[in-house]
């Protein structure tokens, strides 16, 4: 299956979080669009890899996305290495997206920054011919294939964004898809231990952060961005 868009999260709840409107709004104008999980956060406080896997799905349901697939990586221990991004270029050539989008160049989590660095340095190596790939069980040999883009989101850390998508009528459906993971965020009756994303202000945080970048674009709701290379439009009125 060719996708339009596929986005790289190192944990789930990534992809949610940083651009779960976006993912949704892309779906709807037809776009197919697929969520590849690093790993599964095995390492979470709250909740077990398992409780994780069925969240996923639900959030998956709920965004319409195409494909999830989990590439089962060591939790907090991956790193950018060969073997980690072979595993990432087999996904790219498996799908073989136009635009790729990827955690946080920087952020508190230090599974986000590894996390965007191996899926950038992967699509590149992606669209190298002498590099050898095949799928699981798969006798044939994966033609290269490099995104014409790489996008990262948003997360814990206050990056300012090189753009901005409009996601008013979707801000809904995101906040659904985050909160199908009910062992991670706010919940009054948990008997979980805190987290610093389990907290009400945490949740309304992602919230007053869509609605500020959205204030300063002129709309309700926005999800912002950080580039590779400059945006490129085909006219200046697009920018409109």
């Amino acid at each position: 299956m060719k996708l339009d868009i596929l986005v790289f999260g190192a944990h789930p709840d990534d992809a949610e979080l940083g651009a779960g409107a976006t993912i949704a709004k892309e779906v709807a104008n037809g776009k197919k669009v697929g969520i590849i999980d690093l790993t599964r956060g095995e390492l979470g406080t709250r909740g077990t890899a398992e409780i994780r896997d069925n969240e996923a799905a639900k959030a998956a349901e709920i965004l319409g996305v195409s494909i999830r697939e989990n590439l089962e990586f060591s939790d907090g221990f991956f790193v950018n290495d060969m073997p980690h991004q072979l595993e990432v270029i087999r996904m790219v050539r498996k799908y073989r997206p136009e635009l790729v989008l990827c955690n946080a160049v920087d952020d508190r989590h230090i599974d986000h920054g590894k996390g965007s660095k191996l899926v950038s340095d992967a699509c590149f190596l992606s669209g190298l011919i002498k590099i050898d790939t095949k799928l699981n069980g798969d006798d044939q040999w994966q033609n290269p294939w490099r995104p014409k883009v790489v996008y990262h989101y948003i997360q814990w850390k206050n990056i300012e964004p090189d753009f901005a998508v409009d996601i008013s009528d979707y801000i809904e459906k995101k906040t659904k898809a985050i909160l199908a993971y009910s062992s991670q965020f706010y919940d009054p009756s948990s008997a979980e231990p805190e987290t610093p994303i389990s907290s009400k202000n945490f949740i309304d945080s992602v919230n007053y952060r869509a609605r500020d970048l959205g204030r300063l674009i002129g709309v309700d709701y926005a999800e912002g961005f950080t580039v590779e290379r400059y945006a490129a439009v085909n006219q200046i009125t697009d920018l409109i």
